[in-house]
């Protein structure tokens, strides 16, 4: 047992009340120590990914108390590309907000920050279903604490809405949990794995309700509609480096689902087959259209991104609810893309504002590095509307691939492409709006023009657009990963027997065959 897989949660765990109690009042030793620590989690993260990326499942046990008694954390190729996505990502954000001084706005922003990782990355290596609830609550209550950063009437009321939204996500959550522990007497994933193949159809009532409440738990967290009615204002008011930050907390959900519903409820499961298919694609597809219907309606460039998160969230449900390998790798690539295409938005957002009055969608002065703010715009869009050659475009192409299989495979095709056109008016009507536009409006008379952002904001963006275009180069030995990743999740024998410690006992034939 390697005590490496803990050490992305219990890392900024110690790191958050060390930055309370030690550097409160000094904001340069708290960004010293925010800035060692995420390069710290980047560098495990990328050591457990690269352990992982054989196919080998490694097992934490806390305590070292067995399962399906003890606690567990379990990293195998899901888990630790997921971990490794949160870790970069972070140290750009964290970047960013040095950069742009955010963190100067509020208090104990570098403390939440690394509470917010901690309760993401529990959620990624979590093998117990209580303990994923137990990091949702992290994620939670951090969250608060950095969406309200900075203050403020509207952020206030926005992250008032965020939270009772997710508290009753929370309360569904542990009517699940309840529901499941009463069913099988575990809430261990690999022991539920288990334990639900052998609950008769006459039985399966309390189980199938447990399955249900997951995926709109699962759902509310990843934004699906009609459970995104949180995400627009929150995402929007919120700081723009915690919501580049909260471009993850989208994919927790849609992670929690891919693990959920191909180990413990998989799709040829008979107590439950059919229960996630019968909404779940259909679900998809509304948020993919609703979402950049709402990018072409925007009229403020904030709530637009904040759109394009929801749209992003229905292409990678769509491949999702097919539940074929093919399905979950594209969903597994697309994730990747949308992460850090969102995140850059979200930041470029704020470029815009530091240099303009407003982000309503009309013409003004041109914005303070004008050029390289819209350039940036620019590739970011693309990315995010699916055009070549970025990734976008790519994962859409696998996502479509993977759809022929599917009995909806003509709504599929229909919807994502007419809502790739509709989002490409979207961004270009902002895109000209503010940037193009705002070249035949003169700077009013006697008014001083905003100051330059800092160039390490922009290299922060710059870092985020530069590995979506080397995701975009290594496209075929990433999908080839993704397949790989999507084999171990539909045959979880090796995961299973990790955990429980039964080699082989889940490939000895069972009676009767």
């Amino acid at each position: 047992m390697t005590h490496w897989i803990i050490a992305p949660v219990i890392l900024p765990a110690l790191m958050a009340p060390f930055i309370v109690l030690a550097a409160r009042y000094h904001i340069g030793i708290q960004r010293v120590f925010s800035v060692v620590g995420i390069s710290a989690l980047v560098t495990i993260a990328a050591g457990l990914a690269w352990g992982a990326s054989d196919g080998t499942v490694t097992l934490y046990q806390l305590g070292d108390w067995a399962a399906p008694f003890g606690i567990v954390l379990v990293a195998d190729r899901l888990s630790t590309m997921m971990v490794l996505l949160t870790a970069v990502l972070a140290l750009l954000v964290m970047l960013y907000a040095i950069g742009s001084r955010w963190d100067e706005r509020g208090r104990h922003f570098h403390a939440l920050f690394q509470f917010q990782l901690m309760g993401i990355m529990g959620a990624f290596l979590t093998g117990d279903l209580f303990n994923l609830f137990v990091f949702f609550e992290v994620l939670l209550i951090a969250s608060y604490g950095l969406m309200i950063h900075g203050g403020g009437t509207e952020r206030l009321r926005a992250g008032v809405q965020y939270v009772l939204f997710n508290l009753l996500g929370s309360t569904l959550f542990l009517f699940a949990l309840g529901a499941i522990y009463a069913q099988t007497g575990t809430l261990n994933m690999a022991d539920l794995a288990e334990r639900v193949t052998l609950i008769g159809p006459d039985d399966s009532v309390g189980i199938r309700l447990a399955s249900v409440l997951l995926l709109m738990v699962f759902a509310i967290k990843a934004a699906l509609v009609p459970l995104h009615f949180w995400l627009p204002s929150s995402y929007a008011q919120a700081p723009a480096p915690v919501a580049a930050l909260f471009a993850i907390m989208t994919k927790v959900g849609a992670y929690a689902i891919i693990r959920v519903y191909t180990m413990v409820f998989p799709p040829d499961l008979e107590v439950t087959a059919g229960l996630h298919g019968y909404w779940l694609m259909p679900a998809a597809l509304l948020s993919l259209a609703l979402g950049m219907i709402g990018v072409l309606a925007a009229k403020r460039l904030d709530r637009l991104v904040a759109f394009s998160v929801i749209g992003s969230m229905g292409m990678v449900m769509i491949a999702i609810s097919l539940f074929t390998p093919a399905g979950i790798a594209a969903a597994l690539y697309y994730i990747v893309h949308s992460t850090f295409a969102a995140a850059a938005l979200f930041l470029i957002v704020d470029l815009t504002r530091a240099g303009r009055d407003t982000l309503s969608l009309t013409a003004a002065p041109p914005v303070a590095g004008a050029a390289l703010t819209a350039a940036l715009f620019f590739v970011a869009a693309i990315a995010m509307a699916g055009l070549p050659p970025l990734s976008g475009f790519v994962g859409k192409l696998l996502i479509l691939d993977a759809s022929f299989a599917s009995e909806q495979v003509v709504w599929v095709w229909a919807i994502v492409l007419g809502a790739s056109l509709i989002s490409i008016v979207g961004f270009a009507r902002a895109g000209s709006m503010i940037f193009w536009k705002a070249q035949s409006v003169e700077q009013p008379a006697g008014t001083t023009p905003a100051a330059r952002p800092a160039t390490l904001c922009y290299v922060a963006v710059g870092a985020l657009l530069t590995l979506l275009i080397a995701h975009t180069v290594v496209a075929g030995p990433m999908h080839s990963y993704m397949i790989a990743m999507a084999d171990q999740l539909f045959a979880p024998g090796p995961y299973i027997e990790e955990v429980l410690d039964t080699p082989g006992k889940l490939s000895e034939p069972k009676e009767g065959q």
